[in-house]
């Protein structure tokens, strides 16, 4: 994630060593930025109440994604209270070590934000903390994925969800619970008929269709010899779409794809999903999951805006316990800029309904970020590994892939079925495991990692 806005708030009480604890504020500042962070605040270091009291009336318009308190010397409590009150970002407290020399205590940060922990569990405020020089890595590291839950955060409090239709009869796993999701996690959800749907994709004008052809034409290298009729329905599905999404502020949409697209419009919507998710002719991606399967869906727009790339709604539909595989699949709906680069992709039909349009892939090698939000205990939790996809043959038509977990395909397989989970699981490129968990320790979601032995 990119882009993250720290509230970078130094404490210095002007009886300690100032110029070292000014020494100790550079090396922050400048490791803090070269990590590629963005800070705000207070141009000087906060030495009083006042001060400190200006700066939070500017934080609450500032909209940080962190909030940062570098106790370069002590000071008591009524700084971090004051900064804290009143702005909603997660706090990271950070002290940092001096030489036992026997001489001068020139800095004492450590009793600082002792004090701070103290004063913020009394007002029941979360916190993170750090004991450490500047330069350490594992805080910088700990700092950005705090940083990056606190903008997920943010961001899903404004964050609008289409459904298109209900899920299937039997896709239980499938099931929506609005007011479950907006008091987890602040989205909205806007309910869209398949009627709609369907009726603005048979009205969307000839030039719109060659203008998405002509993109699409540069991609896939056989849509000329697929079935044109409902080449053009799937192509017309996505512009019905996109232009949903667009007027009604959408952040990713969840469609029932099956078997009414099939049966009344006569074309597959798994085309126009994997375009949507993919960001083609859009200003970014709409994340999009099938059979209705809104969970799915958000777990899509987390990994897509953690990663700042597209992610893929799958099923889990092998399980090679002897290499320790497992193989991922779905119809054809995976975005196409995680196709192999060695392969070709195609356009191609259903492998039940034979009707176009899906994509034709592998997916690419590299390390992902599995995740999905689970319902399977009656709560919500979060479910959460990572693994390596690899440069195997598809193991079926369609988009499709080879990934090997951190733990053996066997464990995984006892947790998927022990633990009754959904059968879509998303994922993204990269390892983003440590901003999950510090999301879900933020809004108090229970985690449930990937490679925890479960013996059926």
């Amino acid at each position: 994630m990119t882009n993250l806005r720290i509230a970078w708030i130094p404490l210095v009480r002007t009886t300690f060593d100032v110029p070292l604890a000014h020494e100790m504020i550079a090396a922050a500042r400048q490791a803090l930025t070269a990590a590629g962070l963005t800070l705000v605040g207070p141009a000087e270091p906060i030495t009083d109440l006042p001060a400190a009291q200006a700066a939070a009336a500017e934080l609450t318009t500032a909209q940080p994604d962190l909030v940062l308190i570098f106790q370069a010397t002590f000071a008591d409590s009524t700084l971090v209270a004051a900064l804290t009150e009143q702005v909603e970002a997660p706090v990271f407290l950070w002290a940092v070590p001096e030489p036992w020399t026997g001489e001068r205590l020139r800095l004492n940060s450590l009793c600082g934000i002792n004090l701070a922990g103290h004063a913020l569990t009394l007002r029941k405020r979360p916190y993170a903390y750090a004991y450490a020089l500047p330069q350490d890595p594992a805080v910088l590291q700990k700092i950005t994925a705090l940083a990056a839950a606190g903008a997920l955060r943010r961001r899903l409090r404004s964050a609008r969800l289409g459904v298109v239709g209900e899920h299937p009869p039997g896709m239980d796993s499938c099931h929506l619970d609005e007011a479950e999701l907006r008091q987890t996690f602040g989205v909205q959800v806007q309910r869209i008929a398949l009627a709609e749907v369907f009726a603005r994709a048979r009205q969307v004008p000839a030039d719109a269709l060659a203008q998405t052809r002509a993109g699409l034409d540069a991609r896939l290298d056989n849509l000329a010899a697929l079935e044109q009729a409902p080449l053009n329905g799937t192509l017309s599905v996505y512009n019905a779409l996109k232009e949903i999404a667009r007027e009604q502020n959408l952040a990713g949409l969840a469609v029932r794809c099956w078997p009414e697209f099939f049966t009344e419009l006569g074309c597959a919507a798994c085309g126009a999903m994997s375009m949507l998710s993919d960001g083609f002719g859009q200003a970014a991606p709409v994340p999009c999951s099938c059979e209705a399967d809104i969970n799915g869906t958000l777990t899509q727009l987390l990994l897509q805006w953690l990663s700042d790339s597209p992610a893929f709604g799958t099923d889990i539909v092998g399980v090679d316990a002897d290499k320790n595989q497992i193989a991922l699949w779905h119809c054809g709906l995976a975005p196409l800029s995680m196709a192999d680069p060695h392969a070709q992709p195609h356009g191609t039909i259903h492998s039940n309904r034979r009707l176009p349009l899906l994509m034709d892939f592998p997916l690419k090698p590299g390390t992902v970020t599995v995740a999905r939000i689970s319902q399977s205990t009656g709560s919500l939790r979060l479910v959460l590994g990572k693994g390596e996809m690899l440069a195997e043959p598809k193991p079926f038509s369609g988009t499709a892939g080879v990934l090997r977990f951190e733990c053996s395909a066997q464990a995984f397989l006892n947790l998927l079925m022990g633990e009754g989970l959904e059968h879509h699981v998303s994922l993204t490129y990269g390892n983003h495991l440590a901003a999950l968990q510090a999301f879900a320790d933020l809004i108090g979601l229970p985690v449930l990692i990937i490679g925890e032995e479960v013996h059926l």
